[in-house]
C-alpha cells in the first residue's frame, strides 16, 4: 500500500474531462466557423448583445405592466417607540435624549432622521430632541412634563 502525497494524488477516474478545443481545424470538429454559425452580428468579433435582448421578441421588462409610484422625495425616518426610549433610559440612567445621545447609544447613523411613535408607556419626565413626532407621542411626553424639540 502507497502512502498518499501531494506528488501522487490524482482526481477520480471519470471526474474529470479535457476542454473542448474551439477552432483547432476541421478536424476537431468545431473548426471554420468555430461553432459560430454563418454570418450574422454573432458571429463577428467584438459582439456584445445588450443586456436583456431577446433577439428582437419583446424584451420581459415590457412586456410585464408597470405598477405603482417611488417618490423620490420621500423623507425616511429611523422610529423609535416611547418604549424603547424608557428602557434606555433605565438602562444608560438618561434623561435628555438628543442626536448625540442616539449615536452614542449606537441607534442612528449620521444621516438618519429620527421620529418618535407612541408605542409603549413612558415612565419619567424625557427631554427628547428629534427630526419628528406623532401627535400622541408628543402629548404623552408633554403628559409626563417632558419636552419636545424638533432638529430642523
Amino acid at each position: 500500500m502507497s502512502i498518499i502525497s501531494l506528488t501522487n494524488l490524482k482526481p477520480a477516474k471519470g471526474s474529470t474531462k479535457n476542454r473542448k478545443r474551439i477552432a483547432r481545424g476541421e478536424g476537431s470538429g468545431s473548426g471554420g466557423t468555430a461553432g459560430k454559425g454563418h454570418k450574422g452580428a454573432k458571429s463577428r468579433s467584438g459582439y456584445k448583445s445588450k443586456r436583456g435582448f431577446e433577439g428582437g421578441q419583446m424584451p420581459l421588462q415590457r412586456r410585464l405592466p408597470k405598477r405603482g409610484f417611488k417618490n423620490n422625495n420621500r423623507v425616511e425616518f429611523r422610529t423609535l417607540n416611547l418604549a424603547e426610549l424608557s428602557e434606555l433610559a433605565e438602562k444608560n440612567n438618561i434623561k435628555d435624549f438628543n442626536f448625540e445621545t442616539y449615536r452614542t447609544l449606537k441607534l442612528v447613523r449620521k444621516s438618519d432622521k429620527i421620529k418618535i411613535l407612541a408605542n409603549g408607556e413612558l415612565k419619567g419626565a424625557f427631554n427628547v430632541t428629534a427630526h419628528a413626532f406623532s401627535s400622541k407621542a408628543k402629548e404623552a411626553i408633554e403628559a409626563n412634563s417632558g419636552t419636545t424639540t424638533i432638529i430642523a
